[in-house]
């Protein structure tokens, strides 16, 4: 389940995963709300955290994953990786530097970093 969390400015897509994300879940909830985000703003920063009860993602979850950073591959500016389960973080750590805006990981313990990078505080 992906869940949207409204306590972010504007320009600044975010989500919380838990348990095992589905295609179903970015058609429902992430793929709206960045369409909503990115006709709002030229740029938009993205913060994406697991959950401690994250147990994954599909194969049709990952594809919507990619199609949605690719078709507006410029106008993501930053992006904030709250998560601890490693495959992540390293898929973030190798692919971050193909991102034209900046890309950080963060430890779960580190969410509150994290939330102010992301809003630029």
């Amino acid at each position: 389940m992906i869940e949207h969390l409204k306590d972010f400015p504007g320009n600044v897509l975010a989500v919380v995963c838990h348990g095992r994300v589905t295609r179903a879940d970015y058609d429902s909830v992430l793929v709206p709300a960045a369409e909503a985000a990115l006709k709002a703003n030229a740029k938009v920063r993205l913060y994406y955290e697991t959950a401690p009860d994250f147990t994954g993602l599909e194969a049709g979850a990952m594809w919507e994953d990619f199609k949605v950073g690719v078709e507006h591959w410029t106008r993501w500016e930053r992006v904030a990786v709250v998560s601890d389960v490693e495959w992540i973080r390293q898929t973030v750590r190798l692919f971050g530097f193909l991102m034209p805006g900046v890309a950080k990981t963060f430890s779960s313990t580190e969410a509150a970093q994290a939330r102010a990078w992301i809003t630029g505080r």
